[in-house]
């Protein structure tokens, strides 16, 4: 099988293009003309044209296998070519390229969100950090005594299947509180969940540090004096944020452009879906965060 790093170029040479369309065209005229025999002539036609493409596409096959030894290259050129590349295509000789995972986690989410908004629920991302994905029901499917089955037969089924790489799908709460904060438990003592993230130093003004701990993925960025920490996952579909630009305070996705307020974690583009925050303390020159202790 041939790979294909890029979409397939046009042929710029526009004698080869006219030639091409005639041959098309004559290609229509006949199967216009078979289209009006009767049924058997017509499988009589189609007997024949699967031999004919069996024979090509065992010629095609020993062709590719003699290249790739020869001049791997020169074939991976070829096949940039868009006559070739739907030739490929058509014999099943060349791998179609796979979609991003952020566009495939979306079809997967778009295709059981219909069911979920006809009882009143709805899924987000939450986290993307493979093999696991952290995803949130919300609305009725929050609280519905079948979420189990709905994230197991539904959400989770239609992720792994678009996603083969992701093999962990679980469920986490939203919790209520300020924007993008979690609810401390007042069972919670002061030190409770506190831990020692990095050197204040360490933590850039107008940019952003990236880090895991316990399991986390954090993002932690000095605004006017102050240490902030998220969830490094944008709200809009759970993928890391860390790589995204941050011009005066404002940090955006790079790859769906939801803008982040810093200082806040509020989403400029859909208010009502903030960065996820945690509490931040300094001691001695050290960045704490408090990752657990919550409700």
């Amino acid at each position: 099988m041939v790979q294909t790093p890029s979409p397939p170029r046009a042929e710029a040479n526009s004698e080869s293009a006219v030639t091409l369309a005639a041959l098309v065209n004559e290609i229509n005229q006949f199967e216009a003309i078979v289209s009006e025999w009767d049924e058997a002539q017509r499988a009589t036609v189609a007997g024949l044209r699967r031999a004919i493409e069996a024979l090509h596409r065992e010629a095609l096959l020993r062709l590719i296998r003699q290249v790739k030894q020869e001049a791997l290259p020169a074939l991976r050129h070829a096949a940039e070519d868009e006559l070739v590349y739907g030739l490929l295509r058509y014999y099943e000789l060349v791998k179609p390229p796979t979609p991003p995972l952020a566009q495939r986690l979306q079809l997967a989410l778009d295709e059981v969100r219909p069911g979920l908004q006809s009882h009143q629920g709805d899924v987000e991302l939450v986290t993307v950090d493979p093999p696991l994905v952290e995803v949130r029901l919300i609305g009725t499917c929050g609280h519905c005594p079948a979420a189990g089955l709905t994230l197991s037969q539904g959400v989770e089924e239609a992720i792994k299947r678009h996603c083969p790489e992701i093999t962990q799908v679980v469920a986490v709460q939203r919790h209520e509180g300020a924007i993008g904060e979690e609810r401390l438990s007042p069972f919670a003592t002061p030190d409770a969940g506190w831990l020692e993230v990095t050197a204040l130093a360490e933590v850039p003004r107008n940019g952003v540090l990236a880090m895991k701990l316990e399991g986390r993925s954090l993002l932690l960025s000095r605004v006017n004096d102050r240490v902030v920490c998220f969830q490094n996952a944008c709200s809009h579909l759970g993928v890391p944020v860390d790589a995204g630009e941050v011009e005066e305070g404002v940090l955006t996705c790079p790859y769906h452009h939801f803008r982040y307020d810093l200082a806040t974690g509020e989403c400029l583009t859909s208010p009502q879906t903030p960065l996820f925050s945690y509490p931040v303390e300094i001691r001695g020159g050290q960045v704490y965060v408090q990752l657990w202790g919550n409700a």
